[in-house]
């Protein structure tokens, strides 16, 4: 965060030389996009039938019941195999008929990931014997959602030892224990299972480490730098038990199950640290020595193209995480032309208010309190986004030895049967290191994750998309919204406002486009920070280095969130040339909501559809 930071200042001073010498590289390019150059034909009930399956002469009814009856066997399969998972996911497995699972946490080596492409396979056999044109609408929707991701799933075949669980910010070791933090006790039943679970964290990294050594035997080990910040996320969960945020989340937990006498609540505390010292805190010990004994092992300090078959793990990479259907050299093109548009706004937004470039640094929103400023956005939002009841929720806060571990901020999505608390976590480091957390709310709240996460839960679909939401999606519309947020009554000036938007949309782009350099465009350290300093004026060696390893760490991630950002955009920018003053947001992001995490591939037939019978007041 605080190298993205020190990205927007580099950046502004860039324009405003830029401004100042008469002229920029940056020269918006005449907007191209058609409606009907995004997608093929729309994709209505009875429009599609697949050339495998030209006819199963079956009754449309009986086979509309044995696709519903097969959505929810996945469904079960899928999310009852993983106990946590399932957890998390509901609160009464059993109304979907799952039973409890044996509690243990999921496998992880390269044999069971190759027995997972090989189910993959059988399933995808499965569904294409069904004809797509017997299907109700909205069963097709759910059909083109599997299909989509069964068939971006099957392009990882031989790539299975290029997977990253372990990673510094987001991998398993980082992330694992707040959400054992958040493991809700329904009743004791849940505590017990949650206690199983951890208890069993030492053998589950036992197999991530592993895992780990088995990808270095195949010449993918990570590099030094990607382990010493791997350990230094363990690091952080090496404190005694006693004082471990688990510990105190324990506690408070048990307070909240009805019936539990005090003399149960003191065995249970009990049980539980004495799970950490025996079990969790070894889990981190024992991890931490595998990747040290991994140093060395490493030959790769640069991008996933380096690697033997780098370079297509990348693209499925790319596919499987974004969503998009542009090639990554068509993703490119299409990042550095709307970064341009970016910065020549900006440029023409300093050169007619010059106190713009220092006002930024100490403009914000006056609202600074995490409640009251959620509880503005929910009002905000109100104008053009769907109207959704009141939903509850509760701001906690990063543990302090996490603080340096974790994102800024970050969203526990509920049980999808559930209407319980809605939990944002905050992280107040990144608070003092000047994040803005009217916009960060607005990503991880209202109308963000937190309004996206209820609205979807409130539509009672087809169980299966949930399992199949594109990240590409979920994050990209949690981009739109932190941007959009710019545009409410926050008190800013509309040329504030403006710049700090196109400001913080040249961010994410630039961490897009390295991305795309460095991983397959193979370019090194030393290129990026000549990149960096030539056309950004970022000089810093220090910054330069932070940008490209967090680039190196977390493969895809910032492309993720920008061209999920980049395809919503697309789409809004080609509704608003279609519709002109028919146009409304709030149909618009109706629209976006309704397609419930599909890929953009999927989502694009349906937008030329929507286009076609658009009805403002639909």
């Amino acid at each position: 965060m605080k190298a993205r930071k020190t990205c927007l200042y580099y950046l502004l001073a860039l324009v405003a030389t830029i401004m100042l010498c008469g002229c920029s590289r940056y020269n918006p390019p005449v907007e191209s996009y058609q409606a009907s150059e995004a997608s093929s034909q729309p994709a209505q009930s009875g429009s599609e039938q697949d050339a495998e399956n030209p006819g199963s002469g079956k009754d449309a009814a009986a086979v509309q019941a044995e696709f519903d009856t097969f959505t929810d066997r996945i469904f079960r399969e899928i999310v009852g195999s993983d106990p946590l998972s399932l957890h998390f996911m509901l609160r009464n497995p059993e109304n979907y008929g799952i039973d409890t699972p044996e509690i243990k946490f999921q496998t992880i080596s390269k044999e069971e990931l190759e027995k997972d492409t090989a189910d993959n396979e059988k399933l995808f056999t499965e569904l294409k014997a069904f004809d797509p044109s017997l299907l109700t609408a909205d069963q097709l929707f759910t059909y083109k959602m599997l299909k989509d991701s069964l068939e971006i799933g099957m392009a990882s075949k031989g790539l299975e030892l290029y997977g990253q669980p372990l990673s510094p910010l987001i991998g398993t070791q980082a992330q694992l224990p707040v959400l054992l933090a958040e493991y809700t006790f329904y009743d004791k039943n849940d505590i017990d299972h949650y206690l199983e679970l951890l208890s069993q964290i030492d053998v589950y990294y036992g197999q991530l480490a592993a895992y780990e050594i088995e990808q270095a035997d195949a010449g993918l080990a990570p590099s030094d730098v990607t382990i010493d910040r791997m350990l230094q996320s363990c690091k952080d969960y090496l404190i005694r038990p006693e004082n471990s945020f688990l510990t105190e989340t324990f506690s408070s937990r048990l307070d909240e199950v009805n019936g539990l006498t005090d003399e149960e609540k003191a065995e249970y505390k009990k049980k539980h640290l004495q799970i950490l010292k025996e079990h969790f805190i070894p889990a981190y010990t024992n991890l931490s020595k595998s990747l040290e004994e991994l140093k060395g092992r490493g030959t790769n300090n640069n991008g996933l193209c380096h690697y033997e078959k780098g370079k297509e793990y990348y693209e499925y990479l790319v596919a499987t995480l974004t969503g998009t259907d542009s090639s990554i050299p068509e993703l490119k093109d299409r990042i550095e032309k709307q970064f341009g548009r970016d910065m020549a706004e900006t440029a023409r937004l300093l050169q007619n208010n010059p106190k713009l470039a220092t006002e930024i640094e100490r403009s914000s929103v006056s609202l600074t309190e995490p409640v009251e400023i959620l509880d503005h956005l929910r009002e905000q939002i109100k104008k053009d986004f769907p109207e959704l009841t009141d939903s509850s929720y509760q701001v906690k806060h990063v543990p302090k030895a996490l603080e340096s571990s974790l994102s800024p901020a970050f969203f526990l999505i509920p049980p999808l049967d559930s209407d319980t608390t809605n939990v944002i976590y905050i992280n107040d480091k990144s608070r003092e290191e000047g994040a803005d957390l009217y916009s960060v709310l607005a990503h991880e709240g209202y109308p963000g994750h937190l309004y996206q996460s209820v609205y979807f839960n409130r539509k009672k679909s087809c169980p299966l998309r949930h399992v199949l939401s594109c990240g590409g999606y979920d994050e990209g519309w949690g981009l739109y919204c932190e941007l959009y947020s710019y545009s409410f009554d926050n008190g800013l000036s509309p040329d504030m406002k403006e710049l700090m938007a196109r400001s913080q949309a040249s961010i994410y782009a630039l961490y897009a486009l390295l991305d795309i350099h460095i991983h397959y465009d193979g370019w090194d350290l030393d290129k990026i920070s000549g990149f960096l300093s030539t056309y950004y004026g970022i000089s810093d060696p220090e910054v330069c280095e932070e940008m490209f390893n967090s680039i190196i760490d977390n493969p895809g991630n910032y492309l993720k969130y920008y061209t999920g950002y980049l395809e919503i955009c697309t789409l809004r920018d080609a509704a608003q040339k279609a519709l002109g003053s028919r146009y409304s947001a709030k149909a618009f992001h109706k629209f976006i909501l309704d397609m419930e995490g599909a890929s953009f591939r999927v989502i694009k037939p349906y937008f030329e559809t929507w286009l076609l019978t658009y009805d403002v007041n639909s």
